[in-house]
């Protein structure tokens, strides 16, 4: 396992060979999701042809689906088919100053939702272009059903931030899984991180919206050649810990060129393994999906059970809608080995 430390300062990002192309990259991400004007921020999108959809997220209460997704949409399904836009998560970031995310003009990346001992958690990042300024802060709400009298989203601030020129990695696309110890304990690891050094995890204390005392910092995925990784989701199955992740390059549209990968570790900490026992760390990881008959690219993807079955939930660039950014939720199959299989 590769040990990290939150205090210790690392390379200056402005040295970095990936900066300009994580610039692009990201720009092209606001342009694609009509981010950069308040009259796009108004607009509904056209789910005629399957719902748009960015980083989904995913949690059934009761008989209803909930849907998050990047910059607060939220929709709701009965069937995971016919989806429902409803009211967004807010956007008004309080905690949110200069200091942290400058020229921040409201909304967030890439959530992740969570039930926990009552509450529900998301689990959200607002960032800034082609900088790893950017922070992890998470929101509770006692339902999601927004017709309950105890609907009302609690902001409980920041979790963890990076800082340019202090820090070689990236504080967004954050994902929780609950971990039981022998004694009885649930304790909540944190996975995150976009380009730059890979993807880390930290151990969350006992509240679910700060970082454990002592730290623990890990590294658990970088690719070798290039820094075109992100979007962690950790998933356990028969002793195992699935670190599915995302390489190459989302948000442009036809030319999208996103992958979906997986490895596994019988510890959460890592060190995660592909097929070959290569590891994630140092640029493994199996391929589960690229380029599909209707997708130019897939990734971005969340994992979860329900009723007796485990879903993959990600978003594709349609060939046949231009490329438009859509929802995706297939069954996963599990080879004799223990691996996952999707059909496309």
């Amino acid at each position: 396992m590769t040990k990290m430390y939150f205090v210790n300062p690392l390379s200056n990002l402005e040295n970095s060979h990936s900066l300009p192309a994580l610039r692009i990259f990201l720009s092209l991400c606001f342009l694609a999701l009509g981010l950069s004007s308040a009259h796009a921020q108004r607009r509904m999108p056209d789910d005629s042809k399957g719902l748009i959809a960015h980083d989904p997220v995913m949690i059934k209460q009761d008989s209803v689906y909930y849907l998050f997704m990047t910059h607060g949409g939220i929709a709701k399904s009965t069937d995971l088919e016919n989806w429902t836009r409803i009211q967004s998560a807010p956007r008004d970031l309080k905690w949110v100053t200069d200091d942290i995310v400058p020229g921040h003009r409201g909304g967030f990346w890439a959530p992740d939702i969570q039930y926990y001992d009552g509450l529900y958690y998301l689990y959200y990042s607002p960032s800034a272009f082609g900088k790893n300024t950017s922070a992890i802060g998470v929101m509770t709400n006692k339902t999601l059903h927004q017709d309950s009298p105890d609907y009302q989203w609690e902001d409980q601030g920041m979790i963890v931030q990076s800082i340019p020129g202090r820090d070689y990695w990236n504080a967004i696309d954050a994902n929780v899984i609950f971990v039981e110890e022998e004694a009885g304990k649930t304790v909540g690891w944190l996975s995150f991180g976009s380009f730059w050094g890979g993807l880390k995890l930290v151990k969350l204390g006992p509240d679910m919206k700060s970082v454990a005392e002592p730290q623990e910092w890990y590294s658990i995925a970088q690719r070798e050649n290039g820094t075109a990784i992100e979007a962690p989701f950790i998933y356990y199955r028969d002793g195992y810990y699935y670190q599915f992740a995302s390489i190459d390059y989302c948000c442009r549209g036809l030319e999208s060129t996103y992958k979906t990968i997986v490895g596994r570790s019988k510890d959460v900490r890592g060190p995660y393994l592909d097929k070959s026992e290569t590891p994630m760390t140092k640029g493994g990881g199996e391929l589960i999906v690229g380029e599909t008959d209707q997708y130019v690219a897939v990734g971005h993807c969340s994992v979860y059970d329900f009723d007796g079955k485990t879903y993959f939930v990600a978003h594709g660039y349609d060939k046949e809608d231009d490329g438009k950014s859509k929802l995706v939720i297939k069954e996963i199959q599990w080879d004799a080995e223990g691996w996952p299989v999707l059909n496309f």
